[in-house]
C-alpha cells in the first residue's frame, strides 16, 4: 500500500527528456516579451492615446480602408495561388527525378535570399508596359504593373517557398505504396488525391497558406515598385504607414499599424483553428 505513493512521487521527479525546463521556459518568455510583446504593447498603447473618436476616424477613413483591403485581399489571393502551385512544385520535386532537378530545388529558395527591393525592381522591369511580359500582356489588354494584379504577382513570388518547404517534407513521408494500394482497390486519380493523399497533407497545406499569407500582408520592398502606389487603386497599408510617418503623423501611423495587427491576428487565429480541426479530422 505504501509503495504506490512512493512510486508516484518517483515518477513525478523523473527528469524530462530536455533538462532545465524552468530555465528554458523563463528564457523563452523573457525573449518573447522583449522582442514581441513589449514593442506590440507600445504600438497599441500609443494608438490608444488617440482616443476612440480620433482612432475611429482614422480607421474608417476611405484611404485607410482601401489600403487595408488591397493589402489583405492581394495577400489572400496570392496565398491561395501558392497553395495550389506550391503543392504541385513540392510534389514534382519529391516524386520525380529529372535533369536540372537540383537547380529547380535551389530556385525555390531564391526569394529567401534575394533582397525584396531587387525582386520588386526585377518584376517591375519584366511586367511594365515596355517589359518582356508586360508588353506581351498589353497587346491582350492586360495591365500588370501599377495595378493590384502586379501586387499579387509580387506576393506569389515571395510566398511560394513557404508553401513548398512546408509541404515537401510531408510528401516525402508518404510512401508510393499508398498510392499503388489505392489504385489497386479501384480508386481513380482524383479519389487518390482527395481521399488518400490530401488528408495527410491538409495540416501542412494550411500551415503553408498561413505563412504565405502572413508574409504577404506585411510585404513592402517587393511591392512598392510594381504597385505604382496610387491611392485608392494600388496603395498598400505598409506604404500608407510609411507615408504617415514621413508626414510626422505618428498617431495615424500607429493607428493603421494597430488595425493591421488586429486583423492579422484574427485571421491567423482563424487559420490556426482550421488547421487544428483538420489535424483532428485527418489525424
Amino acid at each position: 500500500m505504501s509503495s504506490a505513493p512512493a512510486l508516484a512521487g518517483w515518477r513525478f521527479r523523473q527528469p524530462s527528456v530536455i533538462p532545465g525546463f524552468g530555465l528554458t521556459l523563463g528564457f523563452s518568455l523573457a525573449y518573447l516579451t522583449l522582442i514581441i510583446l513589449i514593442p506590440l504593447s507600445g504600438l497599441v498603447w500609443h494608438s490608444a492615446s488617440l482616443g476612440w473618436t480620433d482612432f475611429w476616424a482614422i480607421a474608417t477613413d476611405r484611404r485607410t480602408v482601401k489600403a487595408l483591403e488591397i493589402s489583405f485581399g492581394t495577400a489572400l489571393i496570392a496565398a491561395a495561388i501558392n497553395v495550389v502551385f506550391g503543392t504541385v512544385v513540392a510534389w514534382v520535386l519529391v516524386r520525380y527525378r529529372f535533369p536540372g532537378r537540383r537547380i529547380v530545388d535551389a530556385m525555390v529558395d531564391l526569394p529567401f535570399a534575394l533582397p525584396t527591393a531587387v525582386a520588386g525592381i526585377a518584376l517591375t522591369t519584366l511586367y511594365s508596359p515596355k517589359g518582356w511580359m508586360g508588353g506581351l500582356l498589353a497587346t491582350l489588354g492586360i495591365k500588370v504593373a501599377y495595378t493590384p494584379l502586379g501586387i499579387v504577382i509580387a506576393l506569389v513570388f515571395i510566398g511560394l517557398p513557404f508553401v513548398v518547404r512546408t509541404v515537401q517534407p510531408i510528401i516525402e513521408e508518404i510512401d508510393k505504396e499508398v498510392e499503388e494500394a489505392a489504385a489497386t482497390l479501384g480508386a481513380n486519380r482524383f479519389q487518390t488525391i482527395t481521399r488518400v493523399l490530401f488528408p495527410g497533407l491538409a495540416p501542412a497545406v494550411t500551415t503553408g497558406f498561413a505563412l504565405a499569407f502572413a508574409r504577404g500582408v506585411g510585404e513592402y520592398g517587393s511591392v512598392i515598385f510594381i504597385a505604382g502606389n496610387l491611392p485608392y487603386v494600388s496603395e498598400i497599408a505598409p506604404l500608407l504607414i510609411v507615408i504617415r510617418l514621413e508626414e510626422y503623423d505618428y498617431a495615424a501611423a500607429t493607428a493603421i499599424a494597430s488595425l493591421m495587427l488586429a486583423l492579422s491576428f484574427a485571421m491567423l487565429l482563424i487559420i490556426n483553428l482550421i488547421q487544428s480541426r483538420s489535424r483532428k479530422r485527418y489525424g
